[in-house]
């Protein structure tokens, strides 16, 4: 087993392709092709799944590259300090569904670590691009949520996709409005939860996820409710303004972030049982890099701002 045969299975995983990896490393599909035989044949097991589509990971190939994927990181940072004696930035990329929070996790985290040696990547995205990202190796973590409606679903995605999930923290439902919304004024003077009957007058903004707009995916509890008025989005800055301007509501965790999303938000507490559980996912059997353990510390955090 030698180092270009590392380098070149992750280069491989990454791409789900043997040609696309082939060109990203400058050398021949053939030549990659053999190296990947040997390299399995060495192991004594199958790293890929080779199909017409492309390639995949079996089981335990995504394990053998997580391990990969740490020896190469350390090399590189060996081979910076005492050999080369260049900067080589490490990496570090995280996907997550539309929460402020965890914005603000990965600021503290860049803030800590600063951009002179590491390079991050930010992801605020769809369900299913925050499993796919993850599972394709171009976030190392993911950000999102399960409860009683789509662990089912989701968990069976997962496992599909290589990935595993972690529980945080739990949370109860909240009614994320304006503080201008007469149903905001309302309770916020009475201290009353809001129960969804109330609801039904305002719109209901959900963020789109696309092609898979299957329940399953929704990003907000309870999305298999009729709503009378209803309103996709597929931004974060913009579902604010409709909740300001049309004085909309969606559901959320309620974890308030005042310093990104400013002062004119409130989260009212729903009259449900329904919880929902923050977690992460990564890739099955993989090492945590340091800084992801440091992101999942700082996201960890936030189990206190969860309002009660």
């Amino acid at each position: 087993m030698t180092l270009n045969q590392l380098y070149y299975a992750i280069a491989v995983s990454r791409e789900n392709s043997l040609n696309e990896a082939a060109k990203k490393l400058f050398i021949s599909q053939p030549s990659l092709t053999g190296a990947m035989h040997a390299l399995e044949s060495e192991l004594g097991f199958d790293i890929f799944i080779r199909s017409k589509s492309g390639v995949s990971l079996t089981t335990k190939g995504a394990e053998f590259i997580g391990y990969a994927r740490s020896v190469i990181e350390q090399y590189d940072i060996l081979d910076a300090k005492y050999i080369s004696k260049k900067g080589v930035k490490r990496f570090f990329g995280v996907s997550m569904q539309h929460y402020t929070f965890a914005v603000n996790a990965f600021i503290e985290l860049v803030k800590e670590y600063g951009c002179d040696e590491y390079e991050f990547e930010i992801r605020e995205t769809k369900t299913h691009d925050v499993i796919q990202n993850v599972k394709n190796q171009n976030s190392e973590l993911g950000i999102l949520y399960l409860n009683d409606f789509n662990k089912k679903v989701l968990g069976k995605v997962f496992s599909e996709s290589g990935v595993e999930f972690t529980p945080l923290f739990e949370c109860s439902i909240y009614a994320y409005l304006s503080k201008q919304n007469p149903l905001a004024v309302e309770k916020l003077e009475t201290g009353e939860m809001i129960s969804l009957e109330e609801l039904d007058d305002y719109p209901c903004l959900c963020f789109d996820q696309g092609d898979h707009n299957s329940a399953y995916y929704a990003e907000e509890v309870l999305s298999t409710r009729a709503n009378k008025k209803y309103i996709k989005a597929d931004d974060r800055a913009t579902m604010l303004n409709l909740i300001k301007g049309l004085n909309g509501y969606t559901l959320c965790s309620g974890i308030i972030c005042e310093d990104l999303n400013g002062d004119d938000y409130c989260a009212i507490k729903l009259d449900v049982e329904e919880k929902m559980t923050i977690g992460y996912i990564a890739r099955k059997n993989s090492i945590i890099s340091e800084m992801g353990k440091k992101y999942i510390e700082e996201i960890s955090k936030y189990e206190n701002n969860i309002l009660q």
